[in-house]
């Protein structure tokens, strides 16, 4: 089923081929995780939700893939935290870009920015090319299937960076505040969960959650994992 939303993705002009391979190298972690949402990427998904609640001006940043697979759950995560989804990917076009921006709508998603109307400098390819109103002044921002060289100038320009990556070897995994090391169509579920569940929360349980959160403990546990997982199959 995840494979045809991808599929159906790339006929639609939402998903790049470069998309579909991004997303078998994923996979095939998933595959040693054992497809489940681990413990420690459930703690990474209730700190990830505390400290976007706790933000100032966070943002949700959205490529093809992510649209494509999990459109409808990003939707409800941005109405419950009150966040905006903004279009950002590596292979930029403007048809592309508002055809992610249809899809979402579409798909129930009341406050998408894709304006383009800015620039991040230090960043060298198309994901440089960013909102006003989004990604350029947020303070956090939640990635998913994200790329190294954006989350390490994210993190230099002073923005918290909450990853959803697979790869607890990649070098996003490894930069980002909060890493939370599942399958997008598992996690983001889980956090629109969490939000619904948080909201009653005192900003001083948020920041508790976020303080006492350890994203080297969390890199080592999903590692840990890998290898028990493996060796006991």
């Amino acid at each position: 089923m995840v494979r045809e939303k991808l599929v159906k993705g790339f006929r639609e002009g939402i998903v790049v081929p470069e998309g579909l391979i991004a997303h078998g190298r994923g996979e095939a972690f998933d595959y040693i995780l054992g497809e489940k949402s681990r413990d420690f990427a459930l703690r990474a998904e209730r700190a990830a939700v505390a400290l976007m609640m706790l933000s100032r001006k966070p943002v949700i940043s959205v490529n093809g893939n992510a649209a494509a697979l999990v459109a409808k759950e990003l939707s409800e995560l941005s109405d419950v935290l009150k966040v905006p989804v903004e279009v950002n990917v590596f292979h930029w076009s403007r048809e592309r870009v508002e055809r992610i921006a249809e899809w979402l709508k579409e798909n129930g998603c009341k406050n998408v920015l894709y304006a383009g109307d800015a620039v991040i400098e230090e960043i060298e390819h198309c994901r440089r090319i960013v909102d006003k109103r989004g990604i350029y002044s947020a303070d956090t921002v939640l990635v998913m299937l994200e790329d190294g060289d954006r989350c390490e100038i994210l993190r230099r320009s002073g923005k918290k960076v909450i990853a959803v990556d697979l790869n607890p070897l990649s070098r996003t995994s490894k930069m980002a505040d909060i890493t939370v090391v599942n399958n997008v169509t598992r996690a983001i579920p889980e956090m629109v969960k969490f939000a619904k569940e948080m909201k009653s929360c005192s900003r001083d349980e948020l920041k508790e959650l976020v303080n006492s959160y350890s994203n080297e403990s969390t890199i080592r546990e999903a590692l840990k994992a890998i290898a028990d997982y493996v060796l006991s199959v």
